[in-house]
C-alpha cells in the first residue's frame, strides 16, 4: 500500500476495482433476469422478458451469466484461501468477535453514549458483515442454480426433494440479496453522510488521508507508525488549556 502525496493513500489496486464492477454487472443482469421470472405477473416484468426476446432467451441470459459469477466466485475464494494457507496474507476480512463489540460500541455512539466510534482495522464490522454475506449467499445460488438448470442430473443422485427446495432457496436468497444491496451497500456508498455524494474509492482504489484515520484508525496506525489516540489526547489537552 503507498500514500499518495498528503491527502489519499492507496487501498486497493487495479485487479480489486476491475473485479468489483464485473461482479456488479454480472449482478445486474442476473437480477433484471432473475426477478423479473420470479415476478412474471407484473407488467413491468413482462416488459423486460419480452425486451430481452421472449422467456427462452432471458433464461439463457440467466443461466450463462450465473456461468460468469461462478468464474468470479469460485476463483476468488480459492485465490484468498491459497493467500491465507501459503501465502501468509492478513486474514483482515475474518469475522471475530471484537466486530460483534465494535457494531455495540457504534450504536452507542450514534445514540450518543459514547465520545468516539469504535477503533476498525483495515475492514470493519458492516464491509466483513457484507462480504461474507455475498460469499456465502453467492455459494449459495451457484448451487441452487445448478440443480435447477439440470434437475433430472441431480435426480439421479439426490433425493426429488432437493430440486424445489433448491427453486425456494435460489429465489428467495435472490430477492435478499438484491435487497441487501439496494438498502445497505448503495447507502453506504452513495448516501451515508461520510461518502455522499458517492464513494470513490472503487473508481481511484485511493481513500483520503482523513477518512482513512476516522474509519480504518488501526490499520493507518500499522502503516504509519503512529498513535491517533494519543494525538486526540494532546489535541484535547490543548483545547482544555485554551478554554
Amino acid at each position: 500500500m503507498k500514500k499518495f502525496g498528503d491527502e489519499y493513500i492507496r487501498r486497493f489496486g487495479l485487479s480489486r476495482i476491475i473485479e468489483h464492477w464485473l461482479n456488479a454487472a454480472v449482478f445486474a443482469v442476473l437480477v433484471l433476469t432473475g426477478l423479473s421470472q420470479k415476478f412474471h405477473d407484473y407488467s413491468v416484468s413482462q416488459w423486460i422478458v419480452m425486451t430481452l426476446g421472449g422467456i427462452d432467451v432471458t433464461r439463457l441470459i440467466h443461466r450463462y451469466t450465473g456461468i460468469l459469477f461462478a468464474g468470479l466466485t469460485i476463483p476468488h475464494i480459492l485465490a484468498a484461501s491459497f493467500g491465507f494457507l501459503f501465502l501468509k496474507w492478513q486474514p483482515s476480512i475474518i469475522i471475530h468477535k471484537n466486530d460483534f463489540r465494535d457494531a455495540i460500541v457504534n450504536i452507542k455512539y450514534y445514540l450518543g453514549l459514547e465520545e468516539h466510534p469504535a477503533r476498525c482495522d483495515r475492514y470493519d464490522y458492516k464491509q466483513k458483515f457484507e462480504y461474507w454475506g455475498v460469499v456465502v449467499g453467492g455459494l449459495l445460488m451457484i448451487a441452487t442454480g445448478a440443480i435447477l438448470w439440470m434437475p433430472a442430473f441431480t435426480a439421479r443422485f439426490l433425493p426429488g426433494e432437493f430440486i424445489p427446495a433448491a427453486k425456494a432457496l435460489h429465489t428467495n436468497e435472490a430477492l435478499l440479496a438484491f435487497l441487501v444491496i439496494v438498502i445497505w451497500h448503495i447507502y453506504n456508498s452513495v448516501f451515508s453522510p461520510e461518502v455522499f455524494p458517492i464513494d470513490t474509492v472503487m473508481f481511484t482504489g485511493k481513500i483520503s488521508k482523513e477518512r482513512m484515520m476516522h474509519e480504518h484508525p488501526l490499520e493507518y496506525e500499522r502503516l504509519f507508525g503512529v498513535s491517533l489516540e494519543g494525538s486526540k489526547a494532546e489535541k484535547t489537552s490543548e483545547e482544555e488549556m485554551m478554554t
